[in-house]
């Protein structure tokens, strides 16, 4: 019995799982007599010796193991590049992935800035995601409360899904107290240069409290919410933030949250994360320089 082989349509790249090399280790095994088969002599006879292993003319190669390591709690894995790079992702989208890193007490504006800032990078093109803190702990940290330990893994987390997103292109905008330095800085240290941006918003308690949008500060002056951060618990400011938004403009004037989010839009702009809005898109590119002799673009692609 011998297997018929078509023309193989595999990539010379994609050699090892190519569709012939398939093949030809199917008609091997084909081409070999069972073991059930050589086990059975005929009267008076010794046993048929099993068909050896190998087969002339065939690759008898055995590819070495693939190297693993452990990290954490997970034995033997390994880390696996994408195909597609991230540099052409980021092409694809006309902006630089980074985490937007908001951080600040309870009240501060983060959300509604981080929300704002989104709404003008839409609008600007721009592919983003929003991780805000509450939203979080439905689902992914449901599990974890408010003690130290349980807000460092909060953070760690949160930090890691940032990353997804900003290898994959995008730009990611957290909202969480994220009270203590050393939460933000493992999460820097866990990025490339440049891709983690701290954006602090540096708000003063007393306009948190005034503010006190969902009653959490009367409750933690009544005692009857504990490790509340800026009350009971503290809150640890950033050293050396990449962006500072403040409350207050230079005439004395408490900012609005779209005055807030310009700011940071024009910084990103300014730092270079953002395309140019008059710029054309990649599929739009590439069809200007595919234009036909007689001046026609070639949109096929589009």
């Amino acid at each position: 019995m011998q297997l018929q082989l078509s023309r193989c349509p595999c990539p010379s790249a994609a050699a090892a799982r190519c569709c012939r090399s398939r093949g030809v280790a199917v008609r091997a095994e084909l081409q070999r007599p069972s073991v059930a088969t050589n086990a059975v002599a005929a009267p008076g006879r010794a046993a048929a010796p099993l068909a050896p292993a190998t087969a002339p003319g065939l690759n008898n190669a055995v590819a070495a193991p693939l190297a693993t390591t452990n990290v954490g709690n997970s034995t033997n894995i390994r880390w696996h590049e994408s195909m597609v790079d991230r540099r052409e992702k980021e092409m694809l989208l006309g902006q630089r992935g980074c985490i937007l890193w908001f951080t600040g007490l309870s009240g501060s504006g983060k959300s509604t800035v981080a929300c704002t800032l989104e709404h003008l990078l839409h609008e600007r093109g721009h592919f983003t995601a929003l991780l805000d803190g509450d939203n979080i702990r439905h689902g992914l940290n449901k599990d974890l409360g408010f003690s130290a330990e349980d807000r460092a893994e909060n953070i760690r987390r949160i930090g890691e899904v940032a990353k997804l997103f900003a290898e994959s292109g995008g730009i990611t905008l957290t909202s969480f107290i994220s009270p203590y330095r050393a939460d933000r800085d493992a999460v820097r240290a866990r990025c490339r240069p440049g891709e983690f941006l701290e954006v602090h918003m540096a708000v003063p308690i007393e306009v948190c409290e005034a503010r006190d949008p969902k009653g959490l500060y009367k409750k933690a002056r009544a005692g009857l919410i504990k490790n509340f951060t800026g009350i009971d618990d503290p809150y640890e400011e950033p050293a050396q933030p990449e962006i500072t938004v403040e409350a207050y403009d230079e005439e004395g004037k408490m900012r609005s949250p779209v005055e807030m989010a310009q700011q940071i839009l024009d910084m990103l702009d300014e730092m270079g994360y953002l395309r140019d809005p008059a710029m054309p898109t990649l599929a739009v590119a590439s069809a200007l320089q595919r234009k036909h002799s007689d001046g026609i673009l070639d949109f096929s692609c589009l």
